[in-house]
């Protein structure tokens, strides 16, 4: 019986079985090169130190949060509501301000760093502060859930500083908002107030034109030597004294034009005489006067507790160690087979 022919090996299988045996017998050169590498890699991993990351959760504050700020406002007031995107927006762009963040780098950040680091550049320990406070959206499809962002060795630390930095960004939003209500409260007043002090001058000079119709009236009057009004026959009566007005106004005779004439001169003032003047003037008052409670007025609401951290996000140890296991095997095995070809090569020359 005819044995079946063999085939034959492909030199590629027979390649990679030199290459297996080769490695093999310069194992020992694995080891060494691997060794070291490997050992660094898990050095590292224990001696570095862990960076731990805190983070608060900011959302918009509710309507009630600014309902102080809207004192005053809407209505026929002419001051538009102050909205909650209004307020937010602010808080985010104090979280974001270099004014915000400088502040926090020198009296918070700058006094924490060793004093060896504070003689160094300022320029490089404020790029090391900006990596460890970060401020950005939460997730990307949110557009008002943002996170403030804390990564330092101290997990302690870590919860504190990001509360204290939202705090302090919470401090000069709430701080812009009143300066800039209170700003519209007074040119609110000083523009009641000078409807006011309009009113006041057209009442001045219109008594100022009445003395003096009265007086002409009066002159007429003497002349024609009429001290009271004419008796009139009763029919009559209504209608004339309706109509002593305007070139009529003598028929009232000179006594009762010479009384008010005294007495519109003697007025100390045409305050009760203006219509609404008074409501206006207690607005005056009003928004001169209007104080609001900081205390109740929040520009940010916050989601969830800040928790204190309790395991580092860096350095992954698993992840360094099996690197550099992974880099200290490849590193061999290149060393073995460079070894394993050149003492094959000295052989065959011998």
């Amino acid at each position: 019986m005819l044995s079946e022919p063999q085939r034959p090996q492909r030199n590629d299988e027979i390649e990679l079985f030199d290459l297996i045996q080769g490695v093999w017998r310069q194992k020992l050169w694995v080891g060494l090169v691997a060794a070291p590498i490997v050992a660094a890699g898990v050095a590292y991993a224990l001696l570095a130190t862990p960076v731990y990351e805190a983070k608060l959760f900011v959302e918009p504050p509710t309507q009630n949060d600014i309902a102080q700020l809207n004192f005053g406002r809407g209505g026929d007031s002419g001051l538009a509501p102050i909205t909650v995107k209004e307020v937010y927006e602010t808080h985010l762009q104090a979280l974001q301000s270099e004014s915000v963040r400088n502040k926090f780098f020198r009296d918070v950040y700058f006094p924490s760093v060793s004093e060896e680091r504070r003689n160094g550049s300022r320029n490089g320990l404020y790029s090391d502060f900006n990596k460890v406070l970060t401020v950005a959206p939460a997730g990307k499809g949110s557009s008002t859930r943002y996170a403030v962002t804390v990564a330092v060795s101290d997990p302690q630390q870590a919860a504190k500083w990001v509360v204290a930095f939202n705090e302090l960004a919470a401090e000069s939003a709430k701080r812009e908002m009143l300066e800039s209500n209170r700003s519209d409260m007074l040119i609110k007043a000083d523009n009641l107030q000078n409807q006011i002090d309009g009113a006041q001058r057209s009442a001045r000079k219109e008594r100022e034109d009445r003395i003096t119709q009265l007086k002409e009236a009066l002159a007429v009057a003497k002349s024609v030597g009429l001290e009271k009004p004419p008796l009139i026959a009763e029919p009559l009566s209504a209608q004339v004294s309706a109509a002593m007005g305007g070139s009529l106004t003598y028929m009232r005779g000179s006594k009762a034009l010479e009384a008010e004439i005294a007495t519109l001169e003697a007025r100390a003032s045409d305050e009760p005489f203006i219509e609404g003047l008074r409501p206006r003037q207690e607005k005056v008052t009003f928004y001169r006067e209007l104080k609001l409670d900081p205390s109740v007025i929040q520009v940010f609401e916050q989601d969830g507790a800040v928790e204190v951290p309790d395991q580092p996000i860096k350095p992954k140890k698993s992840l360094i160690v099996l690197l550099s296991l992974v880099l200290g095997l490849g590193a061999g095995f290149v060393v073995a087979v460079a070894k394993d070809l050149w003492s094959r090569r000295g052989a065959s020359v011998r």
